[in-house]
């Protein structure tokens, strides 16, 4: 067994689930559990300046071997895991030399991983496959760029001769519920530029996200007795309905793709009484997404006009947004990643994604980063799967950007 494949089945082990609306950071404590064991890891590695700090985030540093000035460079991963599935009792499964097909991963409960319904897995036959028992979550999202910037740093200890720069190594917590860089020490960190890997597919170099927003709105209704409510009840559900409906129907997740922005309700919750909703809302394009918040607001008004002031209440906040913006004033990093991957032999295909990393908001705090890929498919659910030569090929990324960036390529 690889040492990257190694670590990765010993890091999605490790129950790292964060947890929305948590008052503590990070959101779950558990997620100091893997914190401890990569602290300890870099420490064994003999890296420097290895810290975990009260926020759970890990830090290190692999010093310089050459004599010459050369950037530093960050590699960034997240340990949490989506509060979407259970990240409990984990047990990968490898399925070697794929040979196309169904793939059982429960057979008493009759789950199927099948390429009729996840077409990227025809892509995949020849290779090993890590996977799920089909009753939780794998971890790929993010414990592959983990362990691909820890067999990454291992290879290059035990290889004084490849030669590299300054690397600071950054492991942070709660990535999966928008918090991962809230206490994130940018000028501590000391990097020029650093990368997240926490991309999908081999050859995914990203530096286009979504801008994006959350809105917590809650619906103050009249409650009476059914039999004697006309022209007295207000009901908070129905509010609730009403005001969903105001949204364009061709703006939700499902019926988008590419660039194509949305409105996302992620919980509805109530009784007649009080009805609460939580939605997202996202657009790569700037000017779109401020349409999307001021479409948003006007139909909040809307509300408020029809069924009487402060019957709904909104709570609109920006999230984060599209790293384009400060990423693209250095096309030398991205050239610097695109060459790392043709060394390897893959070919960049640089998209747009839908969703955002902690690297988005890394650069609009002075920290340009973008996203590379770890070879991990169906994010935050049980039907996830890795496969092993793409993570490989992420680790091995890795080394070619620090030995190119010695080159002054």
């Amino acid at each position: 067994m690889t040492d990257v494949l190694a670590r990765f089945l010993r890091y999605v082990k490790i129950d790292t689930q964060s947890a929305y609306h948590s008052e503590t950071f990070p959101s779950t404590r558990k997620q100091l559990d893997l914190a401890r064991l990569l602290a300890d890891e870099l420490r064994e590695l003999n890296l420097e300046e290895v810290k975990l700090d009260d926020y759970g985030y890990v830090t290190a540093t692999l010093p310089s071997n050459v004599s010459h000035p050369t950037p530093t460079i960050g590699f960034i991963a997240h340990v949490d895991t989506s509060p979407a599935a259970s990240g409990k009792d984990v047990k990968p499964r490898l399925v070697e030399n794929y040979e196309g097909g169904d793939i059982t991963l429960n057979e008493e409960r009759k789950i199927m991983l099948s390429p009729s319904d996840y077409p990227d897995l025809r892509r995949h036959i020849g290779e090993t496959l890590v996977v799920t028992d089909g009753t939780t979550l794998l971890g790929a999202d993010d414990k592959a760029g983990v362990a691909a910037i820890m067999s990454a740093v291992a290879t290059l200890i035990a290889h004084p001769e490849i030669p590299h720069g300054k690397i600071r190594v950054g492991f942070t917590p709660d990535e999966e519920v928008g918090a991962g860089v809230d206490h994130f020490d940018v000028p501590a960190f000391g990097a020029d530029f650093a990368f997240t890997m926490d991309g999908g597919k081999v050859g995914e170099l990203a530096y286009e996200n979504f801008n994006a927003a959350g809105a917590e709105i809650t619906i103050h209704g009249k409650s009476f007795h059914p039999g004697d409510s006309k022209g007295k009840l207000v009901n908070a559900l129905q509010v609730a309905i009403d005001f969903h409906n105001l949204l364009p129907v061709f703006d939700r997740p499902e019926h988008t793709e590419k660039r194509e922005g949305f409105f996302h309700l992620i919980s509805l919750q109530g009784e007649a009484e009080q009805a609460k909703l939580e939605y997202i809302i996202r657009d790569h394009d700037r000017q779109l997404f401020e349409g999307k918040k001021a479409l948003m607001n006007q139909a909040a008004d809307y509300i408020n006009q029809r069924y009487g002031a402060g019957t709904l209440v909104l709570d609109l906040k920006d999230q984060y947004y599209n790293m384009f913006e400060k990423v693209a004033p250095h096309p030398e990093i991205l050239d610097l990643a695109r060459k790392a991957y043709r060394v390897v032999g893959v070919e960049p295909d640089e998209v747009a994604v839908r969703g955002g990393t902690d690297g988005s908001r890394l650069s609009f705090m002075g920290l340009p980063t973008p996203n590379l890929f770890t070879g991990g498919y169906n994010y935050h659910g049980r039907f996830e799967y890795l496969s092993v030569q793409e993570l490989k090929l992420a680790s091995q990324v890795i080394i070619e950007i620090v030995r190119l960036a010695t080159e002054g390529v």
